[in-house]
């Protein structure tokens, strides 16, 4: 017997299909390493705004422009940011970054790796890790965001197998305690590690993700705005990921630079997602509830990401992503909500086939 597609229900591909999705994988996740990890999101954010807006003019390649192309194995942040992320990390662990990063230099997501083929290779192969579990949980219909989930347990594994902490050496008063940062405390010699930039003692005894965006009320607002703005762009367009995309192109501005950018991806895409399912049997119907949870939505979001840094990204030396972690959860709320009976659909967020 020819074997002709792979006999696993939750892949559902042909076998040479499958074989070409890996191939593209580790090539997107190397591709990923070589600009750096946020560099790559940044042309995500520009080509899920560009498909978007293509699929608004009725253009036959926007499907294959958002789905195969920003969210598939070239740009896909499961596949081209975690591969990223990743071969940072690797990179810092040999001392072969020199990024000259306020934290740990494995957090450098907006240094490119270059051409260095070790650090290609680990890229491509975090990118085939991401790829993998987005097949498995888009599969398997599981109730959350496959490929949030997907730069989430990769930046996990990737502490794992490289030999750094999950959570870190935790500082101040317990782990969501930011404040020794706002008094510009250091670490005790010995306490951490070092990289080939400076030793441990030189780095902040709490580094929170975004300097410019960790106070809750702050947070919170600029969840509210963008989590209007999400539910309006959906009222407007029909899109779910056009807010999401305009987000993500923001960061251009903060990878070159510009300070006090904020970060709100993980607010505009739960945010649209939920006002089209708290309508989804009547998409005419009420406007203002569509916004009123969009809102609510991006202010969840934006809470989420700034809980999820506290814990996972402030006391540990390598990149974990608050925002993939905060829209995997609350995309796992709006499926929740729907299955309760609550929210008349889940917009595309899988809901266990139900």
């Amino acid at each position: 017997m020819v074997i002709t597609a792979l006999q696993l229900p939750i892949i559902g591909l042909e076998l040479s299909t499958f074989v070409v999705l890996i191939i593209a994988a580790f090539a997107g996740g190397a591709f990923g390493a070589a600009l750096g990890a946020l560099p790559a999101f940044c042309f995500t954010g520009f080509l899920v705004a560009i498909g978007e807006a293509a699929a608004y003019a009725g253009a036959e390649l926007a499907g294959s422009i958002t789905g195969a192309v920003a969210f598939g194995p070239v740009f896909g942040p499961h596949v081209s940011f975690a591969g990223g992320a990743a071969a940072a990390a690797y990179a810092a662990r040999q001392n072969e970054m020199g990024a000259a990063f306020d934290y740990h230099n494995a957090k450098a997501i907006t240094f490119a790796l270059g051409t260095k083929p070790s650090h290609l290779a680990v890229g491509g192969a975090f990118g085939i890790v991401g790829m993998l579990i987005r097949q498995l949980s888009a599969g398997l219909m599981l109730p959350w965001d496959p490929i949030a989930m997907g730069v989430t347990l990769s930046a996990l594994l990737h502490r794992l197998v490289f030999g750094y902490s999950i959570i870190g050496v935790v500082a101040g008063d317990g782990i969501l305690d930011m404040t020794p940062f706002a008094r510009g405390e250091k670490r005790a010699e010995d306490e951490v590690s070092g990289d080939a930039d400076k030793a441990g003692e030189e780095r902040f005894a709490v580094e929170p993700w975004l300097p410019h965006q960790y106070k809750w009320p702050g947070v919170a607002f600029i969840g509210f705005v963008t989590g209007v703005l999400g539910g309006y762009i959906w009222l407007e367009t029909g899109s779910y990921f056009l807010g999401f995309g305009i987000s993500a192109a923001s960061l251009t501005f903060l990878n070159l630079g510009v300070e006090k950018i904020p970060v709100t991806h993980h607010m505009t895409l739960p945010a649209s997602t939920a006002g089209a399912a708290v309508v989804a049997s009547d998409p005419g119907g009420s406007a203002l509830l569509v916004v009123i949870v969009a809102a609510i939505f991006g202010i969840y979001g934006a809470l989420l990401g700034e809980v999820w840094q506290r814990i996972f990204y402030a006391h540990a030396d390598t990149h974990w992503d608050p925002p993939a972690a905060a829209i995997t959860l609350a995309t796992f709320t709006i499926a929740i909500l729907y299955i309760l009976g609550v929210f008349p659909g889940s917009a595309w967020v899988p809901a266990l086939g139900l």
